[in-house]
């Protein structure tokens, strides 16, 4: 079935939110005969109803004086100490992996194995799709210190990964984040005139707490919507009996399904 694609072992659709449709039995149960363990399929994205799964969006521009007093400061201090700018694939080739790796280790991510294999099969991805790539360059020395890859639609986009050297996310006073997303929302916002940003869905990991950061900082808000999980028969059975203990289990992949299903539920 077009439109939908794997991604660790759990099929996505492949495009933007607004314009995923509610599958009908007969198709996702096509996508689990291919391949997959469960097919994650929203719809109704943006509606007016509070639900347990959203997207986190922007969609509008707000200018510097639209933002509170200590988000400004960041930003300004961010931008005179740092450069936000689009760069081609290959300098992500060249220097992203190192910078990649640094931002996993320091964020202690388990949940997924990063490796030059893996970083490489990521790009290749990307070149398959349409994404734009921002470099973060630091302004004395023209050093490539962050980068963040944007997958674009025809009328909004999907920020995609974000790396920073940690030493840059701790010196208090080069705010990365700040003139990294101020830069990404005037950018497509303003001067593409894209209908909204998001950084995407809920999470079911748990391991970011980036969406509050944009609610707070920069007026992203939830676009909710609905949310059906469909698995293979021996993965329904094994949810099923692992459901009451998901508060106790700690593999980080079995946790993020009962997560996901928790939400589906409406329990979470």
């Amino acid at each position: 079935m077009e439109g939908f694609f794997l991604y660790r072992k759990s099929w996505r659709f492949d495009g933007a939110p607004h314009e995923e449709p509610q599958l009908q039995e007969y198709e996702w149960k096509s996508l689990l005969k291919q391949s997959g363990i469960l097919v994650r399929n929203t719809f109704d994205f943006d509606g007016p109803a509070e639900t347990h799964f959203w997207y986190v969006i922007k969609d509008g521009f707000d200018d510097l004086e639209m933002l509170s007093s200590n988000t400004r400061r960041k930003v300004r201090r961010s931008l005179e100490q740092l450069e936000f700018n689009q760069i081609d694939i290959g300098m992500l080739r060249n220097e992203g992996y190192n910078i990649l790796k640094a931002t996993f280790d320091d964020h202690a991510v388990d949940d997924r194995l990063l490796t030059r294999k893996t970083y490489r099969d990521y790009l290749d991805l990307c070149e398959k799709r349409t994404y734009d790539y921002w470099g973060i360059f630091d302004r004395d020395n023209g050093i490539l210190v962050g980068f963040c890859t944007v997958w674009l639609w025809h009328d909004a986009c999907e920020i995609g990964k974000i790396a920073v050297m940690p030493a840059y996310k701790r010196q208090s006073s080069a705010y990365p984040y700040y003139g990294l997303f101020y830069s990404l929302c005037q950018h497509y916002l303003q001067r593409v005139g894209y209908h909204y940003i998001t950084d995407g869905s809920r999470s079911i990991t748990e391991h970011s707490h980036i969406h509050d950061f944009l609610i707070q900082n920069f007026n992203f808000r939830k676009a909710y919507c609905q949310l059906e999980v469909h698995y293979r028969w021996w993965v329904k059975i094994a949810v099923k009996m692992l459901y009451p203990f998901r508060k106790i289990i700690t593999l980080p992949r079995v946790k993020a399904i009962l997560n996901m299903e928790a939400m589906q539920r409406g329990e979470k």
